[in-house]
């Protein structure tokens, strides 16, 4: 057996190749090609420092009383941090 082989290692992850589109409807269109081009420009830190700002204003607006504001913001949080995931992904992954 053979143990001593770490998966996320370079060896292993040197010969990793992209899963073959096997059928038409797998492909992705152009505006969606563009689209991960373009946010794959955009930095992850932008999404987290937007969300913490939401979280931070949602935060203000709810000590001042402003309720529905704070509420209203606050929802922002979890989408702008789902951005951010999908842009490091991009990157990571590459845009096709």
């Amino acid at each position: 057996m053979h143990k001593d082989i770490n998966p996320a290692s370079e060896r292993s992850t040197r010969d990793y190749r992209a899963a073959t589109v096997m059928r038409a409807e797998h492909t992705e269109s152009s505006l969606t090609r563009l689209l991960e081009q373009q946010a794959a420009k955009v930095p992850s830190d932008v999404f987290l420092f937007a969300s913490l700002c939401s979280m931070a204003f949602s935060l203000g607006a709810e000590l001042l009383g402003h309720e529905r504001a704070a509420r209203f913001t606050g929802m922002w949080v979890g989408p702008l941090l789902i951005m951010g995931v999908y842009t490091k992904m991009v990157k990571t992954f590459g845009a096709s």
